[in-house]
C-alpha cells in the first residue's frame, strides 16, 4: 500500500497511463489510508461507494484510449465547494443536512478532468480561521508532530482549508481543493510541509462555492509537489460566465512553465516583510531560500511595500464586512439548521445564535459594526482605499521585480487550543499572506526547511496579476534546491 501512496500525482498518471495500476486499485488504496488515517478528523463525508464507480469509469475511459489530465487521481474536496447529492456543511451546524442539487464549478472542472472524488474535508466554520480548530466537526489534527518539548502535543494543520493539508501530507489524498481568502490554503501548506497555491482573483471560478468573503476567496490546489500544483491549477481554473469576476482569460499550461532555470529573473525581497518578534529561525529560512535562488542565477532585489502594516487590520475591517453580508442568507427559512420560535424574527434569531460558531459569530458582529451608520466612511471606505495602496506598492513593486519571495508564516504549526482565547494572536498568522490577497495575486508556498522542533516551514513567492506561470517557474526551481524530503510520522 505504502508504495501507491507515495507516488504524486505526476508518478501516479505515469502508472496508470503504464498500466501498472488501474485507478480502482489506486483509489482503494487510498479509501484504506483513510480509514487508517481516520484520527486526524480530515474527511468529514467520505464518499467511497462514489469513489470506486468513478475510479472504475475512469478505468473504462482509459481503456478506450480517452481521458483528461486528471483522469483516475484520487482527490479530496473541501467542504466548502457545493458536490451534488453530496452534503455541504462549510463545517457548520446552520448548514446540517443540506445537500446541493448542483455542483461547483471548479468540482465540475476537476470531474471532467477524470479526477476521483475521495469525500469532503473538514476545514474552519465558513473559512473564518487559520487552525482548523473552529469546525462543528471538530479539531483537524496536523499529521507532523514536535521533537523535544512538546512532542506529545497535538498541533494544528493551519487553517482554514487544514483538512486538505492535512490530508495531503499524511497521504491519506493525493491531492485536494482548498480556498483561500487571506492565507488559508498558504498557511496551511507550511504548518503542514506541503504546497499550497494561491491563484490570481479570477483565475477560478467562484461559483458554487459558499461564500465568506467574496472579493477576497479563491479556489486554488495543496499538494505534495510543485508540478503536481500546476496540473490541479489547469484541472480547476477556467472561465465560468456564471461567475461575474472570473476572468475571461485562457488557461496556460502551467506544467510547460517548469522549465527549472530562473536565470535573469529578479527576485524582490521586501524589507517590510521583517516583523518585530518574527522568530530568527524564519528570518534565516528566508535568506537562505533567497542564497539558493541566486545560486540558481536569479538576482535578488530588495524593495519596499510600504503599505504592508496596514494590510492586517485592513483585511480585518473588509473580510468580516462581506461575511456579514454574505451570511445574513443563512436565517432557517430556506435550508440547514431551523430552530424554534414563536414568532419569524426568534426563530431567526435562535437558528443563527445556534448554528454559527464564536469565531464566525465575532467576525459577522465586527463586519455589521464597520457596516453600520456613523461607521461606514470611518472603517470599511478607509480599509478599502488602504487596499488601493497596497495593490499600488504590488505594481511599481513589479515594475522592476518579476516575482517576490516572503516568509509565508511567521512561525511552525502550534498546539491545538495554544491561543483559542487569543483571537489576535490568530489573526497575526496571516500576517505575510493577507498582502498578496487584498492584491488579488498569485502566491505559492513551498515547503523549505523544518524549524528546531522538527516541523515544516514555508517559504512564498508572489507573482503579477495572472502570471502563475512565472510564480510556478520560480517555486520549482526552489523546491528543487531546497530539496525538502521530510515525511509527517502521522497518517498513512
Amino acid at each position: 500500500m505504502s508504495g501507491l501512496l507515495d507516488l504524486d500525482i505526476a508518478g501516479a498518471r505515469e502508472a496508470l497511463d503504464a498500466r501498472k495500476v488501474s485507478s480502482v486499485e489506486l483509489t482503494a488504496t487510498y479509501l484504506d489510508a483513510m480509514e487508517a488515517g481516520a484520527g486526524l478528523n480530515c474527511f468529514v463525508t467520505p464518499t467511497p461507494e462514489r469513489a470506486l464507480e468513478m475510479a472504475g469509469a475512469s478505468d473504462r475511459r482509459r481503456a478506450r484510449g480517452e481521458g483528461g489530465a486528471l483522469e483516475g487521481i484520487p482527490v479530496g474536496i473541501k467542504d466548502l465547494f457545493c458536490t451534488r447529492s453530496i452534503p455541504t456543511s462549510a463545517a457548520s451546524r446552520i448548514l446540517a443536512g443540506f445537500v446541493p442539487t448542483y455542483e461547483s464549478t471548479v468540482t465540475a472542472n476537476l470531474w471532467r478532468s477524470g479526477a476521483v472524488l475521495l469525500g469532503k474535508l473538514n476545514m474552519d466554520e465558513f473559512a473564518m480561521g487559520s487552525a482548523n480548530v473552529n469546525s462543528c466537526h471538530g479539531p483537524v489534527e496536523n499529521p507532523w508532530h514536535r521533537t523535544g518539548d512538546g512532542a506529545g502535543d497535538r498541533l494544528v494543520p493551519g487553517g482554514s482549508s487544514g483538512g486538505s493539508a492535512a490530508a495531503v501530507a499524511a497521504r491519506i489524498a493525493l491531492a485536494a481543493t482548498g480556498t483561500d481568502t487571506g492565507g488559508s490554503i498558504r498557511q496551511p501548506g507550511s504548518f503542514c510541509g506541503i504546497v499550497g497555491m494561491k491563484p490570481s482573483y479570477g483565475r477560478c471560478s467562484r461559483w458554487g462555492i459558499i461564500a465568506f468573503a467574496s472579493s477576497l476567496d479563491q479556489a486554488g490546489p495543496l499538494t505534495r509537489t510543485v508540478r503536481d500544483s500546476a496540473v490541479m491549477l489547469g484541472a480547476m481554473a477556467g472561465h465560468d460566465p456564471w461567475d461575474s469576476t472570473s476572468a475571461n482569460l485562457p488557461v496556460p499550461e502551467f506544467e510547460a512553465a517548469l522549465t527549472g532555470d530562473v536565470r535573469g529573473l529578479r527576485i524582490g525581497v521586501p524589507r517590510e516583510y521583517r516583523v518585530d518578534g518574527m522568530p530568527g529561525e524564519i528570518e534565516e529560512l528566508w535568506t537562505r531560500g533567497g542564497d539558493l535562488l541566486a545560486q540558481a542565477g536569479a538576482e535578488l532585489v530588495e524593495i519596499s511595500l510600504p503599505h504592508t502594516r496596514y494590510a492586517l487590520p485592513a483585511y480585518y475591517i473588509i473580510a468580516p464586512a462581506e461575511a456579514s453580508s454574505n451570511l445574513a442568507r443563512y436565517d432557517g427559512v430556506r435550508y440547514g439548521l431551523r430552530a424554534a420560535g414563536d414568532e419569524p424574527a426568534d426563530m431567526y434569531e435562535n437558528t443563527r445564535g445556534q448554528g454559527f460558531g464564536e469565531e464566525v459569530v465575532r467576525r459577522v458582529l465586527i463586519g455589521t459594526y464597520v457596516l453600520s451608520q456613523g461607521y461606514y466612511d470611518a472603517y470599511y471606505l478607509k480599509a478599502q482605499r488602504v487596499r488601493a495602496l497596497i495593490r499600488n506598492d504590488f505594481d511599481e513593486a513589479f515594475g522592476s521585480v518579476d516575482a517576490i519571495l516572503t516568509p509565508t508564516a511567521p512561525s511552525d504549526a502550534f498546539a491545538i487550543g495554544e491561543h483559542e482565547d487569543d483571537p489576535i494572536r490568530m489573526y497575526l498568522n496571516d500576517v505575510f499572506t493577507v498582502p498578496s490577497s487584498l492584491a488579488g495575486l498569485p502566491a505559492i508556498s513551498v515547503p523549505a526547511g523544518l524549524s528546531v522542533r522538527g516541523l515544516p516551514l514555508g517559504l512564498q513567492l508572489i507573482g503579477r496579476m495572472f502570471d502563475e506561470e512565472t510564480v510556478f517557474r520560480v517555486a520549482g526551481v526552489l523546491e528543487q534546491a531546497a530539496a525538502f524530503a521530510h515525511r509527517p510520522s502521522g497518517g498513512a
